[in-house]
């Protein structure tokens, strides 16, 4: 720890070479894949230029919280121990959570300095312990975005590896390694998520996604993997014929079974069903009878089934007032009847399998949950009983899947100084009070140290572009005990679109967003209409209005904080993932608010998107923008000419959700229309950047194609810039 704070304060070097970049040309290329532990291979509009040197204003640092006063420096120009190092090796990912037999908690988490390999780990007296070799991965592949890879009953684990995408059965604590279940079908063209133990029959019913005749179009089932003797059996296919399946959850007390389905061209969140079916004496499903969804007239989604001990079925679905609250089926009467009805959303849009928003405790009458409203999350213990409500107060303000005990639980949480964690909350007798709050796992285990540098967002409620309507933010002020800014300044802004468009940012402690504000940038992350978070009223915003609604919102958003004098007009910036690449890149082409954007693995043609992308969203963009005309006239790609600022775009080459060529013509126009733009492609690398070493390029890159092009300022990091296409 001492060693890596150090190396942290110490005064920045300059590499002894740049990272190895390839030329990005019109010629087709010829790609040698290399040791994975040698620099990021990456595509470059161009080979390196010299970095500029570090202002006088920051060439030294004090030590955070020292008795000097702070230096006078241009905003943008502070150094920051907070280095796009520390950023790209500290931010671990969580991909689920489970209790084992022993009441231990198991999670799995990626590890950037493994190249983003996810690993199942579980807590010990000690110090938490690999479950699986280093040789395995626990990732799946279905649907894309993955989750629910794993599951455990007892002392034994099922999970999904990555490099197969196979399912194996491993027992804890044994030392003996993983063992197949599913057939090698040569190729990694089947993925299982979301299964669960059968303890009526001893097998693992799971969602199958099956992409061996079309990678387009596969075929999803439910269905059964045998858990007897030690021979590999074909899945055995239990519920079929629907586009979509998810949450297959088993009574521990009765044969039967509840699950989500949905088809297209809906997505789980716009309309969904609910089922429950009865098991035969030979494991098939008979009786089967829609619970929630069938009705016509109702519009509602469904989702998160749970068997409560006494075997009643609750889910979370969004009927009538249109947020997500908690119902239980009163199965003699075949009523759906409010557990909590609150205007707030108890669960999220089902982006990835496994999700847990609330969990019984133990073979209590108890529902520990959580939920969203105005931009935080609250925990509470329900009383089925009683119908009794305890809020529990815990450090986090953000929370997310949760599992539970007897009196106990285990919940993935944040806050704006607390990194992604998973905490042990430990009850009363009466389970309405807190008596003790540990961390057992943290995303950024170092963090603290920079307390110093933290930037605390504040909660943002803007006029959007409608008479009367208001939108959502969190902005960060620029933060720097060494620093201030100049008189007379005022700060450039960074303006940061979330991904989705179906999802919701959350102002929890992100160092990459610290990383900025640090070095005197302000950041503000918008919660666009089309956003979840705030009920279906607000997420339908959005509906045949992407490219409209969430570029007016992000516009808007930053025209307030200049309005208000905290940032500065002139120099307004805007970056985005995947859907937020293609609102920043749509705000860059059909509006003029921003000087300068990043594009990460973003979308420039839809009508390429519709085409290309693969199956759980084929129809999710119909949605979002409607006809052909809207289709042409919201792609930036068909009115570059309209682009007046420059752009950097980074991509991952094996990305399926948003493939290459969108980068690509967008660079190529925007590099024949004069601009200043530049390409980095990453091998290896799918949606969404997982090696540390890429993670970091990208940060750093950022940041100075943003201070050579707009900020006017020279940054304090000791970086080598790639060559900027109509600029260097």
């Amino acid at each position: 720890m001492a060693t890596l704070l150090a190396s942290i304060l110490s005064p920045a070097r300059r590499p002894t070479s740049a990272p190895v970049l390839r030329l990005l040309r019109d010629a087709p290329r010829i790609r040698h894949r290399r040791d994975l532990a040698s620099p990021p291979r990456m595509s470059s509009s161009s080979s390196s230029s010299a970095a500029s040197p570090a202002p006088p204003a920051a060439a030294a640092v004090a030590g955070a919280g020292g008795a000097g006063k702070p230096t006078a420096a241009p905003y943008g120009s502070w150094r920051s121990p907070i280095t796009a190092d520390v950023v790209s090796g500290s931010d671990k990912r969580l991909g689920g959570i489970a209790l084992a037999g022993d009441g231990r908690l198991l999670w799995i988490e990626g590890r950037p300095e493994k190249k983003g390999r996810m690993v199942i780990v579980k807590e010990e007296d000690d110090k938490p312990v690999d479950v699986i070799p280093h040789e395995f991965a626990a990732r799946t592949l279905a649907q894309e975005y993955g989750g629910g890879a794993f599951a455990v009953d007892k002392n034994v684990v099922v999970f999904s590896n990555y490099r197969d995408q196979r399912l194996y059965k491993q027992a804890l604590g044994t030392g003996s390694p993983p063992v197949p279940l599913t057939p090698d079908y040569g190729t990694p063209d089947v993925s299982y998520a979301d299964g669960v133990f059968d303890p009526h029959f001893n097998r693992y019913v799971t969602v199958v996604e099956d992409r061996r005749k079309s990678s387009l179009n596969p075929t999803t089932t439910i269905a059964t993997i045998s858990l007897s003797g030690e021979d590999v059996h074909e899945p055995r296919v239990l519920i079929s014929g629907n586009d979509f399946y998810a949450f297959p959850r088993i009574d521990q007390n009765k044969k039967r079974m509840a699950w989500i389905e949905w088809s297209h061209p809906s997505m789980p969140w716009d309309k969904s069903e609910l089922w429950v079916g009865q098991f035969s004496e030979s494991g098939d499903l008979a009786k089967q009878v829609c619970v929630a969804g069938g009705n016509p007239l109702l519009v509602e989604s469904p989702t998160e089934p749970k068997w409560s001990p006494k075997g009643e079925l609750f889910f979370v679905t969004d009927r009538g007032s249109g947020f997500w609250n908690i119902y239980k089926w009163v199965e003699q009467t075949n009523e759906i009847v409010p557990v909590y009805a609150l205007d707030a959303e108890f669960t999220r849009p089902l982006w990835v399998f496994g999700i847990s928003s609330y969990d019984f405790l133990g073979n209590s009458n108890h529902i520990i949950f959580s939920y969203r409203q105005q931009g935080r999350s609250y925990l509470g213990v329900l009383d089925c009983d009683s119908d009794s409500v305890s809020v529990l107060e815990i450090p986090f303000s953000d929370l997310s899947n949760v599992v539970a005990g007897d009196d106990y639980f285990y919940v993935e949480g944040a806050s704006a100084s607390i990194p992604l964690s998973i905490a042990k909350v430990k009850l009363n007798e009466s389970k309405t009070k807190v008596i003790n709050f540990s961390i057992v796992w943290s995303s950024s285990p170092d963090a603290v140290q920079y307390k110093p540098f933290f930037s605390t967002p504040e909660f943002v409620e803007f006029p959007t572009s409608k008479p009367g309507q208001k939108a959502y933010a969190y902005f960060y002020p620029p933060s720097n005990p060494n620093y201030h800014g100049l008189p007379d300044e005022k700060p450039p802004l960074l303006v940061k679109t979330h991904g989705g468009p179906t999802a919701e940012t959350r102002a929890i402690l992100d160092l990459s967003v610290q990383f900025w504000t640090s070095r005197g940038w302000a950041y503000v992350d918008v919660n666009y209409g089309g956003s979840t978070g705030y009920g279906r009223e607000y997420r339908e915003r959005l509906l045949e209005k992407w490219g409209i609604v969430d570029v007016d919102d992000c516009c808007s958003c930053a025209r307030f904080l200049v309005e208000s004098g905290k940032v500065d007009g002139q120099r307004l910036c805007i970056t985005g993932r995947s859907a937020g690449g293609y609102t920043t890149l749509a705000s860059l082409a059909f509006r003029d608010t921003f000087k300068a954007g990043a594009s990460l693995y973003g979308v420039g043609d839809l009508t390429l998107l519709r085409a290309e992308t693969h199956k759980f969203e084929s129809h999710y963009i119909d949605n979002l923008v409607g006809n052909e005309k809207a289709y042409y006239e919201r792609s930036p790609i068909n009115f570059v000419d309209q682009f007046t600022c420059p752009v950097i775009l980074f991509q991952g080459l094996e990305d399926k959700v948003v493939p290459p060529d969108q980068a690509r013509k967008i660079y190529k126009a925007l590099k024949e229309k004069g601009l200043p733009v530049a390409l980095v492609e990453y091998e290896g690398e799918q949606h969404g950047f997982r090696k540390a070493e890429n993670i970091k390029f990208t940060l750093e890159q950022q940041m100075v194609f943003f201070a050579r092009l707009v900020g006017k300022f020279e940054v304090a990091d000791d970086i080598t810039p790639i060559k900027i296409e109509n600029f260097d």
